[in-house]
């Protein structure tokens, strides 16, 4: 693979850093690997500047101390950071976010889940939507788990070890079907 990579704006996912208290800094190197747009709160702007790492944009309606040249304001009004950061990124025409937060409050989010693909990365698990007829490739004895529990659900190459967790019983595919229009999963970080 070649050194010089050329990649185009909105091409790679935005990076939605809401906290950073329990995440891993090599981990959040990757995920800034191809200098993504970069939103943050005013608070965790300040730990990401001692970090190094450039922000594009701070959510709040008044922020005085920006750390940085060429940071913009980008006003919450009476929207949850996470609601103003997603609808502007989803009215801009970004394809995707990856969302890093210290504490999982998924009400954030579900509102933009059929508009805007995301995932979030919360303590040790990599957490994404899926529709109905998801299939992925797993080996065998991973743990799968259902963040709720739809009210109906048929699966395959599962097995149920608990009201919302599974594990694949073999190498190979699995796959759910549910009613809903999607359902938030988690996989565990160390596996990924």
């Amino acid at each position: 693979m070649s050194s010089h990579h050329i990649v185009r704006e909105k091409q790679e996912p935005a990076l939605l850093v809401l906290g950073v208290d329990n995440f891993p800094e090599e981990l959040l190197g990757q995920l800034l690997e191809w200098s993504p747009t970069v939103i943050t709160t005013p608070q965790t702007a300040e730990q990401l500047d001692t970090f190094g790492i450039k922000v594009d944009w701070v959510i709040a309606n008044e922020y005085n101390g920006l750390l940085q040249s060429d940071t913009k304001l980008l006003p919450q009004g009476d929207d949850t950071p996470a609601g103003a950061a997603l609808k502007y990124l989803i009215a801009h025409n970004y394809p995707a976010v990856n969302i890093v937060t210290d504490v999982l409050v998924l009400d954030d989010f579900e509102e933009y889940a059929g508009k805007i693909n995301v995932v979030i990365f919360n303590q040790n698990q990599r957490i994404y939507t899926v529709s109905s007829g998801f299939s992925k490739w797993e080996p065998a004895g991973e743990t799968i788990r259902l963040l709720f529990s739809p009210k109906t659900l048929t699966y395959t190459g599962l097995q149920q070890t608990g009201p919302t967790d599974f594990k694949t019983m073999q190498d190979g595919f699995f796959s759910l079907q549910f009613e809903q229009p999607f359902l938030f999963i988690a996989e565990d970080l160390d596996r990924i």
